[in-house]
């Protein structure tokens, strides 16, 4: 058997998936979207996840859809690839833990969507990225026309999604399209440094934090504060909330239990 079209690992308390078709530049096929898919379907509710870790095999991230296998798709399959990726994409937004982009190459439509479901983009001084699709006469379609403008602006999203113009590493850090820009070479040490500074964090209190952002941008100020306070609330019951008072108090690093 060759290798799996989706590498998955687990580094102390960090899964880490590396999209693994390098010849096609991690292109996104149905096979590799099913793949993901059950990665994440099986980290959603693993207590021994904390973070996840996303980049790409080889010298891409994502060169986007396997456009070699959509010229065979019909209309309706399409269609289909279409809502699988964008229902996948909101999956990886939506999951409890942190979720890390390693950006370490070429990241086009799809894949530059597939940054931008993460929580944190951390990207490779080599790397490019961009919402093409509009010269292939399409639009972003797995969820980049509301997540870059959520995170660029509406003006400068408009302005690369309608040109499709690719952005290198630089500009991308400028414009808030990623939070960091790092070596090639350092890419992934930074990611696993990241995560493991993450991992300190109590869990519940991790996934709280995420919840309460992620819903409560989508508000009003009142709206949002109140989805804060609920999310608050929910970590007052727990050993964690205690254990970190404890060891404060006993100066020793908490050792939390996601309880």
């Amino acid at each position: 058997m060759g290798e799996p079209i989706l590498k998955t690992e687990m580094i102390d308390q960090v899964a880490v998936w590396t999209l693994n078709r390098p010849e096609a530049m991690n292109a996104f096929n149905f096979d590799l979207l099913r793949a993901l898919k059950a990665a994440v379907d099986g980290a959603r509710f693993d207590p021994q996840v904390r973070a996840v870790i996303i980049t790409g095999a080889g010298r891409a991230f994502c060169a986007g859809a396997d456009l070699k296998e959509r010229a065979t798709l019909s209309p309706e399959q399409v269609k289909t690839f279409i809502y699988t990726i964008r229902n996948l994409f909101t999956d990886i937004e939506q999951l409890p833990v942190p979720v890390i982009a390693g950006v370490n190459g070429v990241a086009l439509g799809g894949g530059t969507e597939l940054a931008l479901a993460a929580d944190i983009r951390i990207a490779a001084d080599t790397a490019t990225m961009g919402l093409t699709e509009t010269r292939l006469a399409i639009i972003p379609g797995a969820g980049g026309t509301q997540r870059l403008p959520r995170l660029v602006g509406k003006g400068k999203a408009k302005e690369l999604i309608f040109s499709g113009r690719r952005v290198a590493a630089d500009e991308a850090l400028a414009i808030g399209m990623v939070n960091q820009v790092c070596l090639a070479e350092d890419l992934m040490g930074v990611c696993h440094s990241l995560a493991a500074q993450i991992c300190e964090g109590g869990p519940i209190a991790l996934a709280q934090a995420k919840y309460a952002i992620n819903h409560g941008l989508e508000t009003d100020l009142h709206t949002g504060l109140a989805i804060e306070s609920a999310a608050y609330w929910h970590t007052i019951g727990t050993e964690d909330r205690l254990e970190g008072l404890a060891a404060f108090k006993e100066k020793r690093k908490p050792v939390y239990k996601g309880k």
